[in-house]
Formats: C-alpha cells, sequence, structure tokens
C-alpha cells in the first residue's frame, strides 16, 4: 500500500473512534457519571527531579503533554510531504496552499465580523481555521468510489497546510509571558538536534531525549508546549535515496500514528468535549462566541476554499484535481469546515475560563457537524466517477 492509502485508511478509522469519545464525553458531563468525569480531569500528576518538577491536572497533561506527541506525528507528516510527497514541489504545493490560505483567511474574517462588538472575543478568531483530518478523512471513506482519489489527496494536502498554518498560529498568537532562561535551554535542545542531524545521526532515540527536554523548556517558556512536538519532528532525518528503514522519522512516524490516532485524538476529545447541557440556554445558541465559530467553520471554510480554488484555476496558477467535477470540489470544500480536535484545541487556548467554553464548544460541534452532515450529502447525492453525467 501506498504510504497516502495507508494514511488515509489509519485516520478513518481514528475519525470514528474520535466521535464515540466525543459521544462519550456529552454522557458523562450529562449524567450521574459527571462528579467522576470531573474528578478524572482534574487529578493532580506530578514529574520531579532533583528539586525541580512540573505538577498539572490531567486535563493540562492531555492538552500540554499528549497533544505535543499528536504534533509529532502532525509534524512527521508536514515534513514528509514537504520533502518527498504532495508539496515537494511548488507546482504541487500550490493548489493546496492557495486553498489552505483562503480556508484560513475568510473563517477569521466571519469570526472577527460577528463578534466585532466584543472585543474580549477577538482572541478566538483562528479557532475556525483548521480542518480535521481524521473526521474529514472518515466521511471521505464512508462515500467510497464516490470521490475521486485526487479529491482525497487534495484534502489530505490542504488538511496537513491548515495544520501548519495552525501550529504558526498557536506559536505567534497564543504565547503567555516569556522566560528568556527556558527558551535559552529549548533552543540549545533544538540546535543540538540540527547538529545530530547534520553529522548524520539515523537513530530516533537521541532526538526524542532531547525532545522532552525542549518539551519541558518550552512548557516553562510560556510558548505552548505541543510547538516543541513540531520542531522535533522537523528534527528528524528522513532520507529519501535510501531504505525506508534508514529513516528515522518514518519509523517514528509509523510507531506513533496508531497510538495517536486510536489512543491520544479519542482521549483529547474525551477530555474537552464535553457540553454540559445545564450550561446552555437559547442565548447560548446565539452568542456571538458560538455564531462566530459555527459560521466560521460552515460558511467561512467552503466559501475560502473554493474561492481559493475556483480563482487560482481561472487565473491559470494551477489545474483542479484530475477527474474531479466543480460540484465534486464544492463537497469537499465543504467537509473542509469539519474543525473538531484543532478548532477544539485553539480554543482551550483562546478561552481557558470555564464560562466561555460551553459557548466555543458547541460552536466548534455545531460547525463541525453541520459541515461534515452538508458535504455527505453533497458528494452522495453526485454521480459516481464514469458514470453518465459526471
Amino acid at each position: 500500500m501506498s504510504p497516502i492509502r495507508r494514511f488515509l485508511q489509519l485516520e478513518s478509522a481514528g475519525g470514528i473512534i474520535l466521535l464515540l469519545a466525543a459521544i462519550l464525553a456529552f454522557v458523562c458531563e450529562n449524567s450521574a457519571l459527571a462528579p467522576l468525569y470531573q474528578g478524572f480531569l482534574d487529578l493532580p500528576f506530578g514529574i520531579s527531579l532533583g528539586g525541580a518538577g512540573i505538577e498539572k491536572p490531567l486535563l493540562l497533561w492531555i492538552n500540554d503533554g499528549l497533544m505535543a506527541v499528536f504534533f509529532l506525528v502532525v509534524g512527521a507528516e508536514i515534513k514528509r510531504e514537504l520533502v518527498a510527497g504532495e508539496l515537494s514541489s511548488p507546482a504541487q504545493a500550490a493548489l493546496p496552499g492557495v486553498a489552505a490560505l483562503g480556508g484560513m483567511a475568510v473563517p477569521a474574517i466571519i469570526y472577527l465580523a460577528i463578534n466585532s462588538g466584543a472585543p474580549q472575543l477577538a482572541v478566538g478568531w483562528a479557532i475556525p481555521s483548521a480542518t480535521d483530518i481524521a473526521f474529514a478523512v472518515a466521511v471521505l471513506t464512508l462515500l467510497g468510489p464516490r470521490v475521486p482519489h485526487s479529491l482525497k489527496v487534495f484534502l489530505l494536502a490542504l488538511a496537513i497546510l491548515d495544520d501548519l498554518g495552525a501550529i504558526l498560529i498557536i506559536a505567534v498568537f497564543y504565547t503567555s509571558d516569556l522566560s528568556t532562561t527556558a527558551l535559552a535551554l529549548a533552543g540549545a535542545g533544538i540546535l543540538a538536534m540540527v547538529i545530530l542531524n547534520r553529522s548524520g545521526v539515523y537513530r530516533a532515540l537521541p532526538y526524542l531525549v532531547i525532545g522532552v527536554f525542549v518539551w519541558a523548556c518550552v512548557l516553562k517558556s510560556g510558548v505552548h508546549a505541543t510547538v516543541a512536538g513540531v520542531v522535533t519532528a522537523m528534527c528528524l532525518p528522513y532520507r529519501v535515496d535510501g531504505p525506508r528503514e534508514q529513516s528515522p522519522l518514518r519509523r517514528v512516524e509509523n510507531a506513533l500514528h496508531p497510538y495517536v490516532s486510536y489512543g491520544i485524538m479519542p482521549l483529547f476529545a474525551f477530555a474537552n468535549a464535553g457540553i454540559n447541557l445545564a450550561e446552555l440556554s437559547l442565548e447560548s445558541f446565539t452568542h456571538t462566541l458560538t455564531l462566530g465559530v459555527a459560521l466560521g467553520l460552515f460558511f467561512g471554510k467552503q466559501i475560502g476554499v473554493m474561492l481559493a480554488v475556483a480563482g487560482g484555476s481561472a487565473l491559470g496558477l494551477f489545474r483542479r484535481p484530475t477527474g474531479a467535477t466543480w460540484p465534486q470540489i464544492y463537497g469537499v470544500c465543504v467537509l473542509t469546515g469539519i474543525g473538531f480536535t484543532m478548532s477544539l484545541f485553539i480554543g482551550t487556548l483562546a478561552f481557558p475560563d470555564a464560562h466561555l467554553g460551553a459557548e466555543m464548544r458547541l460552536g466548534v460541534l455545531t460547525g463541525s457537524l453541520a459541515s461534515a452532515l452538508f458535504g455527505y450529502g453533497i458528494l452522495r447525492c453526485l454521480p459516481r466517477p464514469g458514470m453518465a453525467g459526471s
């Protein structure tokens, strides 16, 4: 199987488990299990060594620690595609690149327009900017041969670039007070990994050990700790001219991807997707935060991506995906509004206070669900490729 096909299959299965985890979180939050659920998330956990240590509730270990592993795999996917995949040349990267930019800009504009009268909510502008690979690919898998393979690759490449954009946004816009000492130590660790790479060290273990050190330093620095996962992935060597076994990047990605898809992402969804119905009212559905996120995901993503693809094609910047009709392209553009994991993650950074958490989650779930159902409906009603009228 090609790497693309393996990735698509793994992500589609992970998307189903992710959905089940989100449903379980909702059930726990609104049943007699709620105290046990909250107690689980608030469970203190710490690590100390020689007087220095880190102690946080389990929820923060999931969001700051396990999600760094998620971002390590995301970083590996990005580097692999940039070096030897669908983004390895300007011609290949042009279509998903322009589409990703449109899909990040328009949702932000819609969100800020809706929340123009509430400047304290402007910090959430990036919540509807990213696409959830697992859920989007899961929907495409349900559609089978109705969607050309070129469109599946397009969606995967666009979602990967979306993730890259989200990583940059997190690093630049969601950074608290900086500790220069911790940043300097993190920089020393990154430099050590770069030296290992340039020296031809092809064992993954040294990079991962230093990566843990970098993560701890970044955690203390004020920059969000998950950025350390991406930096570590970018330092891992990827050899395109040697045997696959000689690539630490591929070994790490292949080893961690199942744990991320079937373990870390569902656990993150379980910890962050629970909405307490007692906290919701009619005003919650019309709250500008809810509307900004939901409409940004549903309308903003499809408008931004579709305009970018149609405009770029009309200007001759790139060709549309091979064998795909414009209605099929539009259906996939709608699916890019499935934000979920990355949207929830950015939302927890933008609004750490609990009093806005319900509205943020409601907007993410509403926009993502509407995009999934509408996109699936469009693609399901279109004729299969090769049929008359397609």
